[in-house]
């Protein structure tokens, strides 16, 4: 029985072997055949802490460059560099009028009807000819308003990444409609007065751009933000065609009674010229903070005064005489040029020369009208027929 297996000798032999396993004989000293670590030479200690007093002094140097806080992709910019961009001049004016739009470019346009398409190429040649699209903000005045959300999807489809708002049009109306009622004034059409009374109804716009719905802007809209206005709470471009002058549109005789006995603050003291050329309304830089608030009365009291209720010309220019030598006039670049015109190709701004939709809903039921062209196609996005429909 000398093979049989014993427990009790197997496990005895076990705690052996762990005893010998936790009790290691203690170790001595490191063998003196081993080579110790080298000493590092004097001459890079000297220069490790050189470099360090370089690093150190270099944060006592002044500033060279910033990121500016108003261009969206926040490049590098020279800190004392004497060039100044559209944003850093429209910085600048907003600091100067009290702004507080957080740096945006506000671009505000009324469409007595609705027509996506014009609107398209409206926002798209705007947002293509601007330096930072990113800080342009649309506020689309159209029938419909806040309710017609599909219009608004529509937009945001074409324009993803764009600013865009839509408003409802009928606080303005009612107040256009409330103030000129009675038929003893002449009804001007909506585009002409309703950019003096959106600022009043919304009165979150302070400093913004007007821009009719039918016009292509090729033109960096940010400049005119920057436009320094001075004491002046409007700027516009000169209409001066043989057509468009104040003699056209008003009894002069009439006139020249009026400057000589009405005793009214916005009546010139100096006779007025009457070859004088007229404001174009299709691109407006405003001031609402600097806009007479009783502008609306102004231009009723020249519509009675001058009697133009018995006028037969499409253009009221009641708003033309209240604006007289009261404000800024625009270089004569921003004014919107024809698209037949010889002068297109280098116009900043031409007449949306596509298909229109028909609508009489301007408050005298007078709307422009332009004959078809196809500058328009080049800024219609290519996805927009799937969307708009043709």
């Amino acid at each position: 029985m000398s093979s049989s297996f014993l427990p009790s000798t197997f496990f005895a032999t076990q705690r052996r072997a762990s005893q010998k396993l936790g009790n290691p004989k203690t170790a001595g000293p490191l063998d003196p055949c081993i080579t110790p670590p080298p000493n590092p030479r004097p001459i890079f200690q000297f220069l490790a802490f050189g470099l360090i007093i370089f690093l150190a002094l270099l944060q006592l140097l002044p500033a060279t460059h910033f990121r500016d806080p108003f261009d969206p992709f926040r490049n590098w910019a020279p800190l004392h560099s004497n060039s100044s961009s559209p944003l850093r001049e429209f910085r600048d004016a907003r600091i100067g009028d009290g702004g507080g739009d957080n740096g945006m470019v506000h671009v505000v346009s009324w469409m007595d009807c609705l027509d996506l398409r014009a609107l398209a190429v409206l926002a798209n040649s705007t947002l293509s000819s601007s330096s930072h699209p990113d800080l342009v903000f649309f506020h689309f005045f159209i029938p419909g308003g806040n309710e017609d959300k599909v219009s608004f999807y529509k937009l945001k489809v074409l324009f993803p990444h764009s600013n865009l708002e839509i408003h409802g049009q009928e606080q303005v109306k009612e107040i256009v409609r409330t103030v000129f009622s009675g038929g003893q004034y002449a009804e001007p059409s909506y585009e002409e007065i309703v950019p003096f009374i959106i600022p009043t109804v919304h009165n979150f716009f302070r400093k913004f751009i007007y821009v009719s719905a039918n016009v292509i802007m090729k033109a960096r809209v940010e400049e005119l933000i920057g436009v320094d206005l001075n004491n002046y709470a409007i700027a516009a471009a000169e209409d001066c065609s043989p057509s468009r002058r104040l003699k056209n549109y008003v009894n002069l005789d009439v006139l020249d009674a009026i400057q000589r006995s009405a005793s009214k603050a916005w009546v010139s003291e100096t006779p007025y010229a009457k070859d004088s050329c007229l404001p174009d309304f299709s691109v407006i830089v405003i001031n609402a903070r600097k806009l007479e608030k009783d502008f609306v009365e102004i231009v009723l009291w020249w519509s009675k005064a001058m009697n133009l209720r018995e006028r037969t010309n499409k253009k009221n220019v009641a708003v033309a005489l209240a604006l007289y030598n009261s404000y800024l006039k625009l270089s004569s670049s921003w004014l919107v040029k024809d698209f037949s015109s010889s002068q297109v190709n280098n116009s900043m701004i031409i007449h949306y020369d596509g298909p229109k939709a028909s609508c009489k809903e301007s408050i005298n039921g007078t709307a422009s009208e332009h004959g078809h062209g196809n500058v328009w196609t080049q800024y219609l996005p290519s996805t927009s027929y799937r969307i708009l429909g043709r």
